[in-house]
Order: structure tokens, then sequence, then C-alpha cells
């Protein structure tokens, strides 16, 4: 039996992704859409998940795919209604609201999923096996894209809650927190803001490690590249491997030689572990790329830059 799926948030990741994904993988039927703007054709649509709770149409989970600014509450809602929860990310706009909104799933014997889709890669996970054990001396992050390309017209990544750079840059950051071999923390930051947004643009970051073992940890986010976009991981451990990951974790490097290109198939994966989860009445919820972020605006220093429009 298939698990009867609605979609809240019917835009650009919505439509280019979650959409087909639910489409093609059989353990899941999409019964409904939620949206103020936008209608799917094939399915009853509702402007408000409240509106759809009162319409009693029969659901197993929802697709929470809205800004993270109004997440909790939908998903406090959706919880309440007996539905299942699946976040994209960045899954809300503090630690304090991910904790509450894991909480009151427990409390109410829900499955929470908090998405990484950067994360689901073989790629990634064979780049987690090799470092096992390790000791990295070396991060280079460079996570450039195209605002105008990615996020056209949202205007909620401007705002307060709406994580600008970090919005791509916390993919990269998921990356880094499924691989290190030990945990790592923000030690400082330099945040870009453009003079008309409050949100930023760019951002320069420095890690350490936690027992201030000698390493150069560092990442550069930045929203204005044009052209090819640039996602990439770089590392050296104390032993003399070099390790590279290519494409937004696609492909790994080691020692200069391809080991490992995978296609990308981010969500399909993330809905093949959803139904997993949902059959096994488990939870999946990692903070971790979430508090790195938080760590970057409590430590970074803001740098006013030219207006972005």
């Amino acid at each position: 039996m298939a698990y009867r799926i609605a979609i809240v948030g019917l835009g650009k990741i919505a439509t280019d992704q979650h959409l087909p994904c639910i489409a093609k993988n059989r353990k899941f039927k999409l019964v409904a859409t939620v949206s103020r703007n936008a209608t799917h054709p094939d399915v009853s649509h509702f402007t408000s998940l409240a509106e759809l709770i009162q319409s009693k149409t029969p659901v197993d989970a929802v697709a929470l795919c809205t800004p993270p600014s109004v997440r909790l509450q939908m998903a406090l809602q959706a919880l309440d209604a007996g539905f299942h929860v699946l976040i994209e990310k960045p899954p809300t706009p503090t630690i304090g609201e991910l904790f509450a909104m894991q909480a009151y799933a427990k409390k109410k014997k829900r499955v929470l999923y908090a998405t990484w889709h950067s994360r689901m890669n073989e790629a990634v996970e064979e780049a987690k096996r090799r470092l096992k054990g390790k000791h990295v001396t070396l991060l280079k992050i460079t996570w450039r894209e195209d605002v105008r390309h990615w996020h056209p017209g949202q205007e909620w990544i401007w705002e307060p809650g709406g994580f600008g750079v970090f919005d791509p840059g916390i993919n990269a950051l998921s990356i880094l927190t499924h691989i290190m071999p030990r945990e790592i923390f923000v030690d400082q930051a330099t945040i870009e803001v453009p003079a008309n947004k409050a949100t930023p643009i760019a951002a320069q970051i420095k890690f350490k490690h936690g027992d201030g073992q000698a390493a150069d940890l560092s990442a550069d986010f930045d929203w204005r590249q044009t052209g090819t976009q640039t996602w990439q991981i770089e590392m050296t451990t104390s032993d003399g491997m070099k390790l590279n990951l290519l494409k937004g974790g696609t492909v790994l490097e080691i020692n200069g030689k391809v080991v490992l290109e995978a296609p990308m198939e981010e969500y399909e994966l993330i809905y093949k572990h959803f139904a997993k989860l949902l059959k096994a009445g488990k939870s999946d919820v990692d903070a971790a790329p979430l508090q790195l972020v938080c760590d970057c605006f409590m430590l970074g220093k803001p740098t006013l830059v030219e207006k972005f429009e």
C-alpha cells in the first residue's frame, strides 16, 4: 500500500524535485497540494494546511516545502492531525524551533524527517567511509552559485530567517557534518550583507577542531557567481590522503583520481529513505548543519557591501 502524501508549498523545489520523485516512487501517492498561489491539475488542492485538515482528505504524510520561517506552526498542525512530516532544508530558522518540532513529533508518535538532500549521494557515503578514523588537517569548501538562477523572484530568502547565502551553503555543511570523522566548530566568520538586504550574499568561515589541534579549515560561500557553478569540498588528512568532493557531492576524487561518480538522484533517495522511516516508525533529525549556520551568525563579523538588485 502506498503512503498518501500531500505537498505543502508549490514553489520551485517542489515542482522541480518533489512532484516528479513522488510520481515515480510506488511507495507514495500524491493525494493533495497546498499553496496560496499555485495548483496541481491532478489532485485536490487547498489554499492552507488548515483547509486540507478540515477537508478530511485521507493523508498519511505531508512534505513541507514552504520557506523555513513558517514551518514550525505547520509541522505542529500536521502532527496534531496525525500526519507524518518531511521538511525541506534548511529545516527551521532557529535551532530552538527544530528541537521543539522534534520533541512534538516524538510526543505524537509520528515520523519527522528533516532532509539534507546533498548528503544523498553515493560519493558522499564513500567519502565518509574513507575518512573514518583519520585526522583532517586541511579543509577548503568552495560553494559559489548564482542566486538569480536558483531563486528567481524569491524575496523571502533576503528577509530575516531566510538564510541568504547560507541557504545553499548549508548544503555544503550538511555534507561536511556527515563525513567529518569528528565534530568541528566555527572559529570566526565574515558575513557580507548587501546594503538593501537583511541576509548575507557571501560568507567566509574559519573552523576549528574542538581539541585545538592545528588545522586549516575554511569555507567560502558566494551567491554572485555566474556561468559554471562551483560546489566543491577539498580535504587533506594527516596521513597524506587528498580527498575532493566535486559537483555538489556526486564525484569523489582520492589523490587526484576519480574513484566514484554517481548520477544525481538526491530526491529519489530522500523519498526512498522516507519510506523506510515510515515503515520503521523512526524519525531522522540531524541539527548539526543548522547549528553551524547559527554559530556563523553568532560569531560572524557583518560587512556591508553594495546593493543587490
